[in-house]
């Protein structure tokens, strides 16, 4: 049947409250803007993981982190877990993948030497992988600009050196990029995409576009590089010093450590050394690398309605995880602040009633929702074992009776090659490990051997005060503690839980998980 289309776009670090339509000063994305206005926007969307390769797996299996286990940029995905692009590829479609999914091989069946098994940035099975770009592989991108007459450097990441050097190499600079907007690394991803659809009118495909900005280093060509101005861009949310918020924490003392590290960020520079009005420039290159994106994604909506196209079109915009941009004195993404857990996410419906188009939905919803959202979409069963819910009836204008009070998150902070955190907290490997629940009243922080966090989200809207060690709040912390540990027991793998050997052969369940009411309510 023609007419099903779906466009499944990524953005990398990008933060949730970092979009035109929600006021935000110095977020210009007037093509997402319009994009919204013509779809639905989920204002309260959270990543269950964090960084890229684990916000990537739970993305696009639909399973909480604790279920599919590969917790961090390198872990091993088991081949066991299905994915949206393998329940496509049942249901007769050819996922295309324009950029990464940072997946991380199963080495069980593999030969010791097999080159996917030295880089973490693999290809999730079932994709078919029409151009690459992602942190450790520039070359197709590259070999463009080589073809166009580019001098390429011999280490091929230092194409994002910056145009000028500062004469203090180690001060930040808004400096442009060495390439023109036009050949850029987030344009040739756009322009690849174009090529696809090109020849494919009359096709139902499905393309997941990966756009790596605005995830570091924080270069962009020109406009972009001074496309914000610093004056728009809200002050971070912080305490007075970054050693007063070190203290409110031990793990957060610990990262905030690391922050000083040189390669941290994807830069050389110390983040803490740092004076504040390079900070506040880092910020300006961060939002213009926005803009730069939100263009080259109106290029793609652009192209779609000339051709006809849009009217028959699922669009999906989302990010992997989200960035701390100086909020709490970090940088990058990772732990228990919203600033890292927040992403966006817009989808436009085509068959959606009018009146639909341009709901804000303040619900709250999670990255694992979107591959049963898309099998829905596509009219394929969600496989058994997934965790999320399909957000159809959001999208169709309609509130379901029940849905979930509030959201979850992990993050594993483990690390086999340093053990930084492991000899710095004296914890194990598998003690490296927080879990959250987040409502609209409170956040809940979880960890496997370290004191925990309790946020009143009310008065404190910021995160800037624990109050897990006021007896005044032992009640609170004990039913959040109770919510974390049913949603857990919820959410268990059951695969084969649901089947019966029987006499008449094997029965298989394939009830809901329910809705407890601790849990879930009306919205």
């Amino acid at each position: 049947m023609a007419g099903r289309k779906i466009l499944f776009i990524t953005a990398d670090q990008w933060r949730g409250d970092a979009l035109g339509l929600f006021g935000h000063p110095a977020a210009v994305t007037p093509n997402l803007d319009r994009l919204a206005a013509d779809g639905v926007t989920f204002r309260n969307h959270f990543t269950a993981a964090a960084p890229c390769g684990p916000a990537r797996t739970t993305l696009l299996t639909g399973l909480y982190p604790f279920i599919h286990r590969s917790v961090r940029n390198g872990t091993p995905l088991d081949k066991r877990h299905t994915n949206l692009a393998l329940e496509a590829r049942r249901a007769g479609r050819d996922p295309v993948l324009f950029g990464y999914t940072d997946s991380s091989a199963d080495p069980r069946d593999m030969a010791p030497d097999d080159p996917r098994l030295r880089s973490y940035e693999g290809v999730l099975p079932g994709f078919r992988l029409e151009a690459s770009l992602n942190e450790g592989c520039l070359s197709g991108w590259l070999t463009e600009l080589a073809r166009k007459g580019y001098a390429i450097p011999e280490t091929h990441s230092d194409i994002y050196l910056p145009s000028e050097i500062p004469p203090d190499p180690m001060r930040f600079t808004r400096s442009a990029a060495r390439y023109t907007a036009e050949d850029s690394d987030t344009a040739y991803i756009a322009d690849k995409v174009l090529d696809f659809l090109r020849l494919r009118r009359r096709e139902d495909w499905l393309i997941h576009a990966v756009f790596l900005r605005p995830h570091p280093p924080l270069i962009a060509p020109a406009p972009y590089n001074t496309a914000v101005n610093i004056k728009n861009i809200p002050a971070p949310v912080r305490l007075a010093s970054r050693e007063v918020e070190a203290a409110t924490h031990p793990y957060l003392a610990e990262w905030m450590k690391e922050m000083s590290l040189p390669g941290y960020f994807d830069s050389p520079l110390d983040l803490h050394a740092l004076p504040e009005e390079d900070r506040d420039a880092m910020r300006a290159v961060y939002f213009g690398l926005i803009t730069e994106v939100d263009a080259q994604i109106g290029r793609i909506i652009d192209h779609l309605k000339a051709t006809g196209e849009y009217d028959e079109t699922l669009i999906i915009f989302t990010s992997d995880h989200g960035e701390m941009l100086g909020d709490h004195w970090c940088w990058g993404k990772g732990g228990y602040f919203d600033a890292s857990n927040h992403v966006p996410l817009i989808i436009r419906d085509p068959d959606a009633p009018r009146s639909a188009r341009g709901r804000q939905v303040s619900a709250f919803t999670e990255s694992i929702d979107l591959m049963p959202t898309i099998l829905d979409w596509m009219g394929s069963p969600t496989p058994v074992e997934n965790n999320g819910h399909s957000l159809a009836p959001w999208i169709s204008g309609k509130t379901p009776d029940l849905w979930r009070k509030a959201v979850f998150w992990e993050f594993d902070f483990r690390n086999l090659t340093t053990n930084r955190y492991e000899q710095g907290l004296g914890l194990t490997s598998d003690e490296c490990t927080l879990n959250v629940v987040r409502d609209h009243d409170y956040k809940y922080v979880h960890f496997t051997n370290l004191p925990p966090v309790l946020f009143d989200l009310r008065k404190d809207p910021g995160e800037c005060v624990n109050i897990a060690g006021d007896p005044a709040h032992a009640a609170t912390l004990a039913r959040y503690a109770q919510h974390l540990l049913s949603h857990r027991m919820l959410h268990a793998e059951r695969t084969m839980t649901n089947a019966m050997l029987s006499p008449k052969g094997v029965i298989y369940r394939t009830d809901p998980r329910g809705m407890p009411t601790s849990l879930y309510g009306t919205p």
